[in-house]
């Protein structure tokens, strides 16, 4: 059966890996962004190179009512909602006291309550129909403090602690939801927010690869999936659980600096 995946963040990075992924298996793509442009040209390589269909819905999720009429469009359209990627995010570098507010509360609303709204408008089909997967994108950096990045960092753990929360209410059902946590990832959105030049990004994974292990993750419907890291940054993160808090803390903050 063909199945429909709503996609934020699709334009671009992870969230077009997704587009690609999910379009090569057949799949129709409701694509979420901001960026027209990006979408219109997503849209003419899937459809052409898959046959399949793409609808598109410019939206900026930094408006509270942005999730609901996503929703509401595609109730409208007469679209079914198979699965739902909330890969749409960004960052910042700096200290909290010295950083934008505005920007940083955008954040907020696109990490936390963008991802939030549009699960709970979902889910209630997903759980009328007993069927249903959801991807959020998470990161490594939920796992950890993030001096100079607080906010992201604290946005990414409400997303990985979240994720686990809703994966436990549906483990009676024939719905899931699942959380990837990549690592440092080449895409522009290391540039944009600055995490590019900062020690915490280096080596980064592929958008390609990151996507897959997300996808694949997603379909067998496993609580999360940590993505992109080679052995040594796995290694590292094993560490975290045996680090005092200052140690972990003085540690991250080093790295979090901009060179």
């Amino acid at each position: 059966m063909k199945t429909t995946a709503l996609i934020t963040g699709a334009a671009s990075g992870i969230g077009k890996e997704f587009s690609r992924i999910h379009a090569s298996k057949g799949g129709n793509i409701v694509a979420v962004d901001m960026n027209a442009e990006g979408l219109k040209s997503l849209k003419s390589e899937l459809e052409k190179e898959h046959g399949i269909e793409v609808y598109i819905i410019v939206k900026n999720l930094t408006q509270l009512s942005a999730p609901k009429e996503i929703y509401d469009e595609v109730k409208n359209q007469g679209i079914e909602v198979n699965y739902l990627i909330n890969n749409a995010g960004f960052g910042g570098v700096g200290a909290f006291h010295e950083r934008d507010w505005d920007i940083d509360l955008a954040m907020i609303q696109v990490n936390v309550l963008a991802l939030t709204a549009l699960t709970r408008q979902f889910l209630p089909d997903f759980i009328a129909r007993d069927s249903g997967k959801i991807l959020n994108v998470s990161s490594t950096v939920s796992l950890i403090p993030g001096p100079f990045q607080a906010v992201y960092f604290a946005t990414k753990a409400f997303v990985t602690s979240f994720n686990r929360s809703i994966h436990g209410e549906l483990s009676d059902t024939n719905v899931s939801s699942t959380a990837v946590l990549p690592g440092a990832t080449k895409t522009a959105f290391g540039d944009h927010s600055g995490m590019n030049k900062t020690a915490i990004y280096k080596k980064p994974a592929s958008a390609a690869e990151v996507a897959l292990q997300g996808y694949n993750a997603m379909e067998k419907g496993e609580v999360e999936v940590i993505a992109g890291l080679n052995f040594n940054q796995r290694l590292e993160l094993k560490l975290v659980p045996f680090l005092s808090a200052k140690s972990l803390i003085n540690r991250i903050k080093k790295e979090s600096a901009v060179n």
